[in-house]
């Protein structure tokens, strides 16, 4: 299945979770916002959240400094 990832195309198993996804894309256990469509995502459903074919998906992470 075709997805969007941050703007960029990427291909991913059908059936794959938002936690799936963030896994295979390096964030693993990093504290991130991930939005899929426009919609967040809350954390607590990334691992039964299923993307489908041509979804659009935003994964920002914050970065300390000061």
């Amino acid at each position: 299945m075709h997805i969007t990832l941050n703007g960029s195309p990427r291909d991913c198993a059908t059936a794959t979770t938002v936690a799936q996804l963030l896994q295979d894309a390096g964030y693993g256990a990093r504290r991130v916002a991930v939005e899929v469509n426009r919609e967040i995502v809350p954390r607590s459903l990334h691992t039964s959240h299923e993307l489908a074919d041509g979804d659009q998906v935003e994964i920002v992470h914050a970065i300390g400094g000061g």
